[in-house]
């Protein structure tokens, strides 16, 4: 494990990306991201599985599933877009929600890269663009939390 919280080593650590389907050109984009960014950091390319589900509502079942099969961490990738009706912000909501409360009850450190944008232009800019990748963030937070779990339970024994 990496003393560097900017530098966290993914070396010897299992990884689930779980990705929606929906917005397929983005989210595309988040899983290569984010299995650059591990692999950058030392995971293995066997030591990080991809599972899509079909969108962003359907990520927290998943993750909750992923978070008992014995991964060191999860990230949880999508993008919704917001349309013409108030749809986004109930998805967006539960999504979010759901998400969250696995992060904190769950044992296993879950990262957030769910994209909310108004335009599929403004998501865009958050995979490489502008805003720089929202993937590559979201697998980075993974990994930091995954040494700050060390931490705990080095410190707890």
């Amino acid at each position: 494990m990496s003393e560097n919280p900017a530098d966290p080593a993914g070396s010897g650590r299992r990884f689930c990306l779980v990705a929606s389907r929906y917005n397929r050109v983005i989210t595309d984009r988040l899983v290569a991201g984010a299995r650059d960014a591990l692999l950058r950091r030392g995971a293995r390319p066997e030591d990080i599985d991809v599972v899509h589900v079909p969108g962003a509502w359907e990520l927290a079942a998943a993750v909750r599933q992923a978070s008992r099969a014995g991964y060191d961490a999860i990230v949880a990738l999508g993008c919704v877009v917001r349309g013409e009706t108030p749809h986004f912000d109930y998805i967006c909501q539960g999504a979010t929600y759901a998400l969250s409360r696995l992060a904190i009850t769950e044992d296993t450190p879950i990262a957030f890269g769910l994209i909310t944008a108004d335009t599929l232009e403004q998501a865009k800019d958050r995979v490489g663009g502008r805003h720089g990748h929202k993937g590559e963030e979201a697998a980075v937070a993974a990994l930091e939390m995954c040494g700050v779990f060390d931490q705990i339970a080095e410190a707890s024994t």
